[in-house]
């Protein structure tokens, strides 16, 4: 399947790209920066630049597209830039994918629409899944929850299948060797200090995860997947000890119910995905940390 990447430079796209390319698709990478990566065919464009969208899927027509571009870290720029690059390249991607028959189209989300990041949140149940209500706390949850809604007003609306899923706190894979995750600290001092992963109620999944997730997306039957929302996470916590030990005191929107997370039991259900898709993760933050250090080790020995 020729499978089109917006964004595909970035930290979820590198992974997506090249992880979608080893499992056999022809995959084209979209972004302003081409990243070098292998065996993908990076274009540098402009998606922000009026009709680019349209013209760059004319000339490729792709089987499909995966929408990742736009502003991907919350108060990383003015709200209302952020409000208004994430919702309109959306938008114009979407809709040119629309107009090009595009059979398949995959819009990234964030969990952040159901509004954590808000002091006065409260979790509606947990775990956390699909149904859960919405209540965004700034301009990039909000952003999401505008894609979401676009998602489904071409799903009723286009041919083909728009569906859109919301990748957890997204670990790329030089980061479990220590390189700085997205808030600028490592894996490892996530896991020492709770208060830093409790921001995100401790979810996490490895980037390569979701190349999987997109893969059995694409294979799966339009009507298991048109208009339809994913969480994709990791099966675990990104924590040292049970969520349900933690949330009094980190993550207290969570309420009582999360007494009931039993284990590494995440806050986020991922239920959806394997019901529907037969997708699960098959990465954790133990044996990720393990691998990487066993490579540090020999890296070490052979210097």
């Amino acid at each position: 399947m020729r499978v089109i990447i917006t964004g595909s430079s970035g930290r979820l796209g590198r992974s997506l790209a090249t992880g979608l390319a080893g499992a056999g698709h022809e995959v084209v990478g979209l972004d302003r920066r081409p990243a070098g990566l292998i065996g993908v065919d990076e274009r540098a464009v402009d998606l922000a630049a009026p009709g680019a969208a349209g013209r760059v899927l004319e000339d490729l027509r792709p089987d499909a597209l995966v929408h990742l571009a736009g502003i991907a870290v919350p108060f990383s720029a003015p709200e209302r830039d952020i409000l208004l690059t994430n919702t309109a390249l959306a938008h114009d991607v979407l809709g040119a994918a629309a107009s090009a028959g595009v059979g398949r189209v995959l819009a990234a989300s964030s969990p952040t629409p159901i509004g954590y990041s808000s002091p006065g949140w409260r979790a509606a149940a947990v775990p956390i899944d699909e149904t859960h209500p919405l209540a965004p706390a700034n301009a990039y949850a909000l952003s999401k929850v505008v894609i979401e809604e676009a998602v489904r007003m071409f799903a009723r609306s286009a041919p083909g299948a728009f569906g859109s899923f919301r990748p957890c706190y997204v670990i790329s894979p030089e980061e479990w060797a220590g390189a700085l995750t997205q808030q600028g600290h490592t894996v490892v001092e996530r896991l020492a200090d709770p208060a830093l992963a409790a921001v995100s109620l401790f979810n996490y999944v490895d980037a390569r995860d979701v190349a999987a997730f997109v893969d059995a997306w694409l294979a799966a039957p339009a009507d298991a997947i048109d208009g339809e929302g994913f969480f994709v996470g990791a099966a675990d916590a990104l924590a040292e000890r049970p969520v349900a030990e933690l949330w009094r005191e980190y993550a207290p929107g969570l309420g009582p119910a999360a007494d009931a997370l039993e284990g590494t039991a995440p806050a986020f259900s991922i239920a959806k995905a394997r019901d529907r898709l037969g997708w699960w993760p098959s990465r954790d933050w133990r044996s990720e940390l393990a691998a990487a250090s066993r490579t540090h080790d020999t890296e070490a020995r052979t210097a």
